[in-house]
């Protein structure tokens, strides 16, 4: 199900989902390519994937940090040991690591099927693990959001929020941690946000998507999460 919140000045969209199984919660590149400059529309990867709810992913093309998407290790290369990633399991359990701790093979090995690395960790065991300063790297305070969490064994919820426009201010990291906890949720991590947070259901893109608050339109990123 898909529901439209109101909270901070901002709408925000939830996808609530519940799954028989794990291996409906997919990942999906670009052009079905892995590589730094390839790009594409969220909504056209979900097209060309047959995805039914996918929301952008952590744009690994321009960061750095551990990359396994579908049980495939594509970079091993940490972004530093304070790095925090988010790791999906075979049985769809999800755990945030810190680089530092692990390599990207050692997680290969312990069944991760999806490593994302964008962060940071947004809840952990359900409590807030970002205080109301953190921020992530040259981003503004309140702007458009993208988030995933999971409540208990199959049951997820993905969020985007609109932002940087007169309807919708946007949120800061600590905000989006709040809503989150509201939903109950054991775990949340923050994906890519700005101009490439997008959710498409059934083939229409939900939110309101903008890089400059001007133009309402989608941002090519590099990979998305989807159910397929």
């Amino acid at each position: 199900t898909i529901t439209t919140y109101r909270a901070y000045d901002t709408d925000i969209y939830v996808a609530d989902i519940t799954l028989l199984s794990a291996e409906y919660l997919q990942t999906a590149f670009a052009e079905n390519t892995y590589g730094k400059n390839i790009t594409e529309k969220t909504s056209d990867i979900a097209d060309e994937n047959d995805a039914i709810l996918a929301i952008n992913g952590d744009y690994y093309g321009t960061r750095s940090g551990y990359v396994i998407r579908n049980g495939i290790l594509y970079r091993s290369k940490s972004a530093g040991t304070d790095q925090e990633d988010l790791v999906i399991y075979a049985d769809g359990r999800f755990e945030v690591i810190l680089e530092g701790d692990v390599t990207a093979a050692e997680l290969l090995e312990a069944g991760a099927v999806q490593v994302l690395s964008f962060g940071p960790a947004l809840i952990t065991d359900g409590v807030i693990s970002v205080s109301a300063n953190d921020e992530v790297d040259k981003a503004m305070t309140s702007n458009p959001r993208t988030a995933i969490g999971i409540i208990d064994a199959l049951h997820y919820v993905m969020a985007v929020t609109d932002g940087r426009t007169s309807a919708s201010e946007g949120l800061s990291l600590y905000e989006l941690a709040q809503f989150m906890q509201t939903l109950g949720v054991d775990t949340a991590y923050n994906l890519d946000g700005g101009g490439s947070s997008t959710m498409y259901f059934c083939g229409v893109v939900v939110n309101n998507p903008t890089t400059n608050g001007k133009t309402i339109a989608e941002r090519s990123v590099s990979d998305i999460v989807y159910i397929g």
